[in-house]
């Protein structure tokens, strides 16, 4: 006959499973609501403004993220 009162650890049960799958389901759904962190206006003040796209469509403009494409895209 087994001892109810045996002070060695208890296996992991489908209870504490369930609690701890809840509890990580909580915690993503209030991180999931916070706010997002924007850019700080330090860094915004700092950004060049683009210049004005044309009238007739396009707006291509060679920036350094496309220079930096290219570069990637050709080794």
């Amino acid at each position: 006959m087994q001892d109810s009162q045996s002070k060695e650890p208890m296996p992991g049960s489908r209870r504490t499973f369930f609690v701890g799958a809840a509890t990580v389901g909580a915690v993503a759904a209030v991180v999931a609501a916070l706010p997002q962190v924007t850019e700080s206006p330090v860094a915004a003040e700092a950004a060049p403004a683009l210049p004005p796209a044309p009238d007739n469509g396009g707006g291509y403009s060679l920036s350094e993220h496309v220079k930096r494409y290219y570069r990637t895209a050709a080794a």
